[in-house]
């Protein structure tokens, strides 16, 4: 399928893939250099492309894991497709993937993108990045000069805040508005930027799209298996010795992905998989599990924006969940009163839990709360803090006992910082 030289092509049972360009020094890979390492990129009918990419089995990257040559199809199905958006505003401050990708690779997800969009019938391509995204901005505006691409591109910077990254607040913005959700339907494919059908994807799906372009599916299950193909770019956080992004097949051990970024610096006591949306999982949960969805789910947790963050012996999870939820209610886009009031009323009960001084009957509020306001709103925003505080009290919750007797003296863990939320500019190439 692919028109790329034989030298270009990376042997598909081996790591890494998307990463196999990168500078040595980490320096944007120029438009020649990406050439050496993956090949020129082909021009292939759309319908070829659908085909390849749902043989491939590939799902987007983003955290929603929805099918993406089901996504490619319904966009392609509408009249008048307007764009397609590449959202890199990857506003989980855990996350540290796309904005490598685009740092260091942007020509591949620019491949990506404009290989989406002719498949499409779209008629530009918008990529909306965080407005502290300074490296990834400055390597993609480099990369857009050096390509002559049938599309236009244009780069957007924006809002940094938690909501902002979620697709119907990315349109709001593209669109004028303030960057929060907004009520769906419709969705973005059936009525988005400028009101037109409008594919939205984050960069990693479509630097996988771009690969599986060259080299088609059958190279791209090499790896993975049957159910989960592929590869899955992860971030490695808090009680490891080299925290980064890693390029992991999907089946591999997750305790493999520790070792990867230099092993724990101290014994781990739980792993919180998927970010701050995320799932907390024992270490002894976490020793057996595999990154496939089967493995996940069995535990109630998703791999969500790739992220693993590891919680060391000498922290508290309980402090560290209470830090989290109260970040998340604070992150709310203030336009749902579930969301509003309900999340920063869970995150004071939880607080007064983990401090000690809670009122009889607090957790059996705490838990009624998260039965009321799930799923309530115009975004998942509600859903993921439930998702954190009730993991946290189902993993820690023994220990509000002692919490109770005595005063919690566990030092605070080295989690990545919280980003706040920041205005935005447009930059048209």
């Amino acid at each position: 399928m692919s028109a790329a030289s034989p030298a270009a092509r990376p042997d598909g049972g081996r790591l890494p893939r998307l990463l196999a360009g990168i500078e040595p020094d980490g320096s944007p890979a120029g438009l020649l250099a990406h050439q050496r390492a993956y090949g020129p990129m082909p021009r292939i009918p759309a319908e070829r492309l659908f085909d390849e990419v749902a043989r491939s089995g590939l799902r987007g990257r983003g955290g929603a894991d929805f099918p993406t040559a089901r996504k490619l199809q319904a966009v392609a199905s509408r009249r008048n497709v307007g764009a397609v958006v590449v959202n890199g505003s990857e506003t989980e401050p855990a996350s540290r993937k796309d904005r490598l990708l685009m740092a260091t690779l942007p020509h591949l997800v620019l491949d990506g993108a404009q290989t989406a969009a002719e498949a499409v019938g779209a008629r530009e391509v918008i990529v909306k990045l965080s407005i502290d995204a300074l490296r990834p901005a400055d390597a993609l505006e480099r990369a857009l000069a050096e390509r002559t691409d049938r599309l236009p591109v244009s780069l957007v910077e924006g809002a940094a805040g938690y909501v902002a990254g979620e697709e119907s607040a990315v349109i709001n913005y593209l669109g004028g508005g303030p960057a929060i959700p907004r009520f769906v339907p419709p969705r973005p494919y059936e009525r988005g930027y400028r009101n037109r059908p409008t594919l939205l994807q984050n960069p990693e799906t479509l630097a996988q799209l771009a690969l599986i372009a060259r080299f088609g599916a059958s190279w791209f299950r090499e790896l993975g298996s049957d159910a989960d193909p592929g590869t899955a770019l992860t971030t490695m956080a808090g009680a490891v010795a080299e925290p980064g992004v890693y390029e992991m097949a999907f089946g591999t051990p997750l305790r493999d992905l520790l070792v990867a970024a230099g092993g724990p610096t101290e014994p781990i006591r739980a792993v919180l998989v998927g970010g701050y949306f995320g799932t907390w999982t024992t270490w002894a949960e976490t020793a057996t599990m595999r990154l496939s969805r089967a493995d996940l789910a069995e535990h109630g947790a998703a791999l969500g924006s790739g992220v693993l963050i590891a919680l060391g012996e000498s922290a508290c999870g309980l402090h560290e969940s209470a830090r989290l939820a109260r970040y998340l209610a604070d992150q709310s886009a203030g336009q749902c009163g579930p969301c509003v009031h309900g999340l920063n009323a869970m995150a004071e009960s939880f607080a007064a839990l983990v401090d000690g001084v809670a009122h009889r009957g607090e957790r059996d509020r705490l838990l009624r709360w998260a039965s009321e306001i799930r799923g309530r709103g115009a975004c998942h925003h509600p859903n993921g803090a439930i998702r954190l505080i009730t993991s946290a009290l189902d993993k820690f919750g023994p220990e509000l006992e002692r919490h109770a007797r005595e005063r919690c003296s566990a030092p605070p863990a080295d989690l990545p910082g919280l980003r706040p939320p920041a205005g935005g500019r447009r930059v048209p190439r």
